[in-house]
């Protein structure tokens, strides 16, 4: 039992949600999946997608903070970046 609770607190590092993500995607497009564990798939790839996604967007601001000397937050563009 404290085995599950474990796993349900276990937030997975960005390159195991990586590949767990791509996993989800190779299995929707390569298998014929029934359409409620196609959706539950579906739900949990964008749950990773947004876990990766904020992974992603802390690691900018820690890069954020450590690239200014005066310790002073800029924004971060990367080439296409749509927010700019």
């Amino acid at each position: 039992m404290f085995e599950a609770d474990e796993e349900k607190d276990h937030t997975p590092a960005f390159e195991e949600a990586m590949g767990k993500l791509e996993q989800i995607v190779k299995q929707l497009e390569e298998n014929e999946v029934p359409l409620e564990k196609a959706i539950a798939l579906f739900q949990e790839g964008v749950a990773l997608s947004k876990l990766c996604h904020d992974k992603l967007e802390n690691v900018e601001k820690q890069m954020d903070q450590l690239m200014d000397p005066s310790g002073e937050t800029k924004p971060f563009s990367v080439q296409g970046d749509e927010r700019e």
